[in-house]
């Protein structure tokens, strides 16, 4: 294309005709509203599990619309210190030139805002945890309870009848010497001293005691009914004691045979062995008394402990807070 010369006439173009900029913008901005007006239906309407289709329709049209719609073009923007300026381009020797193609760049004028699609997620049932298992609680089982024995008091109340055995024997020794003559008022005492450090003086004392606590080991608990009929075995063990007495006292280990079997049955029917016999068998029955009457009351205490153990295994096991 040559440059006209001056004095030619300049054939004018007619004005290339343009879609409007407005009118595409607003057909985009219909077709978002639509599409979103669907998925907003379709999220009323439809199950939890329509809700992506729905996404989908809603993404389609949208991209659709924007298709269809011309693409406005937009004048690259100047700077912002600068004002707008109107471009005019003169062309000699024309009217053209007279007038001037305002394209005045107004910053935002033809930016659109896509409105915010909010698409409804699925909705996830929410499944409560399962709840720890219990953990056991190991409680100790309460033991039976022990019985308590009446032995022991057995012992503690036999050394008490040995004591009572040693002085009524001593004082029986005592009383037979003086019928014999064998002791006046005058050398009691000596008697009395030579007596305590004599074997036939102990020897039955404590083969008495002997016999009393084995006695009291047999029948603990039992009934003073037990000590009057068993008492009797008490009699016969000091009866012994008082034989026993005597060897020890010749002493034994120093006599033959022959003497040691004299001497013992001279003190059997001797008025001493008789009186050991005696006491034996009176000493047991009264002071077995005593000790059957703790052993009744042990007795007592034995039932309340049980039955308080068997009111705990029957209430079952208990958790103490602190």
């Amino acid at each position: 294309m040559s440059d006209p010369k001056y004095g030619e006439p300049i054939e004018e173009h007619p004005p290339v005709e343009t879609t409007s900029v407005d009118e595409a913008v607003a057909s985009a901005h219909a077709g978002l509203a639509d599409a979103e007006a669907a998925s907003r239906e379709a999220a009323v309407d439809a199950p939890s599990t329509a809700d992506a289709e729905a996404a989908d329709a809603v993404h389609t049209s949208a991209s659709a619309a924007s298709e269809q719609a011309p693409q406005p073009v937009v004048a690259e923007p100047a700077r912002a210190e600068s004002t707008p300026a109107t471009h005019t381009e003169p062309v000699y020797g024309s009217s053209f030139a007279d007038d001037p193609v305002d394209e005045t760049y107004v910053p935002g004028a033809y930016s659109s805002s896509a409105e915010t699609v909010v698409v409804a997620e699925p909705v996830v049932p929410v499944v409560p945890a399962a709840a720890p298992a219990p953990q056991p609680i190991f409680v100790q089982a309460p033991e039976p309870p022990r019985l308590r024995g009446n032995r022991g008091a057995a012992g503690a109340i036999g050394l008490l009848a040995a004591v009572a055995f040693g002085i009524l024997y001593l004082g029986a020794a005592l009383g037979l010497q003086a019928i014999r003559g064998e002791v006046t008022g005058a050398n009691v005492g000596t008697a009395a001293l030579a007596a305590v450090q004599s074997w036939w003086l102990w020897v039955p004392v404590v083969v008495f005691f002997i016999g009393f606590w084995l006695l009291g080991a047999v029948i603990n608990r039992g009934r003073w009914g037990h000590w009057v009929i068993f008492g009797l075995l008490v009699g016969v063990v000091a009866y012994a004691g008082h034989l026993l007495g005597q060897l020890f006292q010749a002493p034994f280990w120093t006599l033959t045979a022959r003497q040691g079997a004299d001497l013992v049955q001279g003190q059997l029917l001797a008025p001493l062995a008789i009186v050991a016999f005696v006491l034996g068998r009176e000493l047991t029955i009264w002071f077995g008394a005593w000790v059957a009457a703790r052993g009744k009351r042990v007795t007592e205490l034995n039932d309340e402990a049980q039955r308080e153990y068997e009111r705990t295994l029957e209430a079952g096991p208990r958790l103490h807070q602190s």
